[in-house]
Order: C-alpha cells, then sequence, then structure tokens
C-alpha cells in the first residue's frame, strides 16, 4: 500500500513561474524517503502540496491510497466534501523550519492545542497523551515551561511532540534542523531517527547527509522542479547517475 503517492504534479507561481514540473513519487508504508537538492529546486513547495499546504495546477496527489486531489488548470475534479478531505489530511502531520509555537503557552500546551479543538478529545485524554509524547521526545521534564525558556532544539522537539499528538501516520518534515545552531541538531535528528525506527512513514527534506544516508530507505534528488533520480542512500550517495547530483553532493560534503 503507497500511504504517498503523487502523479504528474506540477505547479507555477504567477502563471510564470513553474515551481514544480510533472513530479511522480511514492513512498510507501513505513518507508524514510529524502528529499535533497540546491536551493530553489521545489522540494519545500513540492512537500507542502503533499497535505494542501500549496495548491496544484495538475496532477494527481493520492494519501493512502485514496485519491484526494485531482488537478487540471488548477481546478480539483474530485467530488469530496471538506469533512472526509480533512480527515484524510489530518493523517498527514508536518514539522516546519521554524516552529511556530505560542509563545503564552506552555510546551505541554502547545501540544494539547490539536487534540483538544481538533480530534476533540476530552481534556483528561488529551493531557495524558500529550504528557506521554512529551516524554517520547525526550521533554519530560519541561512540560510547564514557555518555549522563551527553551533551546531552539527543545522548541522544535515540542514542535514534533505537537504534530504527533494528531496521530498521523504520516509524517513530513521540511528542514527541521536548518533554523538550528549546529549543536542542537543532533537532539532533533535523534528524535526522527527514534519515530524512523518505529515504523514511522516520513517524507524528509533535509540537508543532514549523514542523516540521509543512515536513516533514509531512499533518497530523492531534486533540481529545478523535477526529481532527477532517486534510489537507495548508497546508490545516490556513492553511484549517483547525473553530474548535476554529483556537482551538488561535492558541494555539500
Amino acid at each position: 500500500m503507497s500511504m504517498i503517492k503523487a502523479v504528474k504534479v506540477s505547479k507555477t507561481f504567477k502563471k510564470t513561474i513553474e515551481v514544480l514540473k510533472d513530479i511522480s513519487f511514492t513512498v510507501k508504508r513505513n518507508e524514510v524517503v529524502c528529499i535533497i537538492g540546491p536551493s530553489g529546486a521545489g522540494k519545500s513547495t513540492f512537500l507542502r502540496t503533499l497535505n494542501h499546504l500549496e495548491t496544484i495546477d495538475e496532477g494527481q496527489i493520492y494519501i493512502e491510497d485514496k485519491l484526494v486531489f485531482d488537478c487540471h488548470n488548477g481546478i480539483n475534479r474530485v467530488k469530496m466534501s471538506n469533512s472526509e478531505k480533512n480527515k484524510t489530511l489530518l493523517e498527514v502531520g508536518m514539522v516546519f523550519q521554524r516552529f511556530n509555537l505560542f509563545p503564552h503557552k506552555t510546551a505541554l500546551e502547545n501540544v494539547m492545542l490539536a487534540p483538544l479543538h481538533v480530534r476533540k478529545l476530552p481534556l483528561e485524554e488529551a493531557h495524558k497523551k500529550s504528557l506521554n509524547i512529551m516524554e517520547r521526545v525526550g521533554l519530560g521534564d519541561k512540560v510547564n515551561v514557555y518555549p522563551s525558556q527553551l533551546s531552539g532544539g527543545q522548541q522544535q522537539r515540542v514542535a514534533i511532540a505537537r504534530a504527533l499528538a494528531m496521530e498521523p501516520r504520516i509524517m513530513l518534515f521540511d528542514e527541521p534542523t536548518s533554523s538550528l545552531d549546529p549543536e542542537l541538531v543532533g537532539e532533533v535528528l535523534a528524535v526522527m531517527k527514534q519515530l524512523a525506527s518505529g515504523g514511522m512513514t516520513m517524507v524528509v527534506v533535509t540537508h543532514e547527509m549523514g542523516f540521509a544516508r543512515e536513516v533514509a530507505d531512499r533518497v530523492a534528488f531534486m533540481y529545478e522542479g523535477r526529481i532527477l533520480e532517486e534510489g537507495r542512500p548508497q546508490e545516490i550517495f556513492s553511484y549517483p547517475r547525473y553530474e548535476r547530483t554529483r556537482q551538488f553532493l561535492q558541494s555539500i560534503l
């Protein structure tokens, strides 16, 4: 069963700037896929199309084999109620470059918000679930601390906990360590490795080549709005087929 499938997805900004060009891409259950490539390749835009934070102009997107978007000239031809569409998209959690935590709420309160207001869980159940997730990301001792009192790495782990509190079946990560000081990157990657080892389906846009090499089942290289090549980490890092992939890896490694 595929958890995510994109078929011939294209996206244009301002009617002239082609950001995504005919992308087809599949992620299987329990698979970890890392998307790498230079800035401006369309990596983050593509990731955001998978949970409808960005619309698409052409192509199809399936979530757990359910067709959610079938677009032509920017019009979605899938007839689905908003409640059904939202229910499907709730299976896809996302962690961003910026943490976007509510500064006036504690770490635990930030994690509890979505289970309470989106999943409509009872307060006691949401509290218990959020406490467990905070423990899971190594922040059990920080539940009553406000974001301003946390390091960047800790704030990003709260953001991961917030996404996990929705019990998604798929997690998207958009360069989750790019805003962190180098010494804080490891603690966030450790949580992501833990999720991967637990069988979470993950799509990760990243410049952390060590993580991609060690954790990914598959690596996709994006360039100028296309997936230029993809394969197992050893294939991409040791035997890239395209000169542009080799140039990128030489510049970043």
